[in-house]
């Protein structure tokens, strides 16, 4: 079989266009096609109007060896690559010379503690599964209880619970993160085994939604548990039992002990109880840059309209996405983040007394907003105070955030066009925010530091020139925006342990080593992988 990239074809095309494309490309006879794939599908939409789709396409050809041959020194054919995942080793038998193992505990079970447990059980190390939160659907729950009636559980929310902070998220899969062992592949493909479309291993920025996560988790979550994992909910650790500078266990809140050398910590970038209690135990800890800002809607039919033209509405385009990026006079960058076409913006606090907010999709993406939020890069240098520094200003901002909103989870909002005159907003107009359970229009200025208000009051007239509507004055903005990313780094070193914590492996989002679901679910798989060869005392490669 032969990899064929880059192959061009209009919007419009029948399979059988696009078998006469593959023969014309390679220059052979017709029957010399016995078949092809699609390995991924992407569209080139620079010129509105003229959308064209990209193909990548594992093809199987009469005489290969001549084909290849021919083309030896075009970039776009070659052999198709081996992308079938490896596993490193393999647990030895109960009994076995390094059989009676102290089982791997995993701290968190959002994206990368799933695949963090779900590779180590598929190796045979039976790991234990500490979630702070409730099962997927029973969080599901307590989820809508803030969105429909302003009771926040602080333990089962948006943030913590099975699945993590993806489950409420437009389900993104496409990072651009390196991966020559093809770590993405085997998220991808272990999705699609747990009931994911097909879809996601081609298309080119494959997502899922949050209804179709939810019973995919469950059905990964037992995989784990046939392979002899245990997931156990609604248990937070409370501490690390260190020893000379080596991991012996977790103490749980409810006062039980586990005992394990080897400790995956999956948190999530929202644990702050679980940083401090880190911070307090030596545990190498440093501050790293995050941004805040707010979140814009606008109706995905002016989006769409803006990237797609007149093909807008094509089932294979779907709602259009946006990425957006702008350089500011007063040194700050302000860029689009977690973009969500035809979603909405959800409350996404964890702590009583703080509003944030994030954006979230179904797999139809068919609401009426478009949602992204336009965010401030900072540093540490905002934040001098020590590595929990960043931790301190996001509360703050949330704090503010819903007293701005009325103190009842209400969110702060106002209208594009109040806040580049300066004015506070009073009424809606053609945008209605989607934020639930409610936002109050004012003044947005009290919400944030002045400097990331004067870069978003720049950056906002410049994407318009991108994006004809952008700056449009009925548009909305609701705050505040400020879990983007980890505020924080739990620095650890080439063998994916702590710097000064043997057997402790910092892991996804919360210790600052992904962004995103797939990215997080690498990280867990990159991380099992080191605690395996750990379990068995040894550095074989890939099997």
């Amino acid at each position: 079989m032969l990899r064929l990239t880059h192959l061009k074809l209009p919007l419009v095309h029948t399979d059988a266009e696009l078998r006469a494309a593959i023969v014309q490309r390679l220059g052979i006879p017709t029957e010399a096609l016995r078949a092809f794939t699609v390995f991924k599908r992407s569209y080139d939409a620079r010129k509105r109007g003229h959308i064209h789709l990209i193909y990548s396409l594992d093809v199987t050809v009469s005489d290969e060896a001549r084909v290849l041959a021919r083309w030896a020194d075009d970039a776009q054919v070659g052999p198709t690559p081996d992308m079938r995942y490896r596993f490193v080793t393999q647990a030895p038998p109960a009994g076995a010379a390094g059989g009676d193992f102290r089982r791997p505990i995993i701290i968190g079970f959002g994206p990368c503690g799933l695949f963090a447990a779900l590779v180590l059980a598929q190796m045979g190390f039976r790991p234990i599964v500490l979630e702070r939160g409730k099962a997927v659907r029973e969080r599901t729950q307590d989820t809508w209880g803030l969105w429909r009636k302003r009771a926040l559980n602080p333990e089962s929310n948006v943030q913590f619970g099975e699945g993590g902070a993806g489950t409420f998220s437009d389900g993104k899969l496409y990072s651009q993160i390196k991966d020559p062992h093809h770590h993405g592949r085997k998220v991808l493909t272990e999705f699609v085994k747990a009931g994911a479309p097909e879809e996601i291993l081609y298309v080119s920025k494959p997502h899922i939604g949050t209804f179709r996560l939810v019973s995919m988790i469950e059905r990964m979550r037992q995989s784990i548990t046939d392979l002899g994992g245990e997931i156990r909910f609604s248990q937070r650790v409370a501490d690390l039992y260190i020893e000379n500078g080596q991991v012996c266990g977790v103490t749980l809140a409810s006062g039980e002990r586990l005992h394990s050398d080897h400790v995956v910590l999956a948190v999530g970038h929202s644990a702050r109880d679980t940083f401090q209690m880190l911070h307090e135990r030596g545990v190498h800890i440093e501050a790293k840059p995050f941004s805040i800002g707010f979140r814009i809607e606008h109706p995905q039919s002016l989006i769409d309209t803006c990237r797609f033209g007149p093909q807008a509405g094509h089932p294979l385009l779907g709602a259009a996405d946006y990425k957006l990026v702008h350089h500011c006079k007063n040194g700050r960058s302000v860029y689009s983040f977690c973009m969500c076409p035809g979603g909405t913006v959800v409350a996404a606090t964890s702590e009583p007394g703080r509003v944030v907010t994030n954006g979230m999709s179904q797999y139809s993406r068919n609401e009426r907003n478009a949602n992204s939020a336009i965010v401030v890069g900072i540093t540490p240098e905002d934040y001098p105070g020590g590595p929990l520094a960043g931790i301190d200003l996001q509360r703050q901002l949330e704090s503010r955030a819903f007293v701005l909103g009325g103190g009842n989870y209400d969110a702060p909002a106002q209208l594009v066009g109040d806040f580049l005159a300066g004015r506070p907003s009073t009424v809606f107009g053609s945008v209605l925010p989607s934020y639930q359970p409610g936002v109050r229009l004012g003044d947005l200025d009290a919400s944030l530091p002045a400097y990331a208000i004067a870069a978003i009051r720049e950056a906002l007239p410049a994407f318009d020139q991108q994006i004809r509507g952008f700056a449009m004055a009925d548009a909305v903005l609701t705050g505040v925006e400020t879990r983007t990313s980890s505020p924080i780094r739990i620095t650890r070193g080439k063998d994916y342990q702590s710097l000064n914590t043997r057997g402790l492996y910092p892991a996804g989002e919360g210790a600052g080593y992904a962004g995103g679901i797939l990215s997080a679910g690498i990280d867990g798989i990159k991380v099992a992988e080191a605690v395996a060869l750990s379990l068995v005392g040894t550095k074989q490669s890939r099997a």
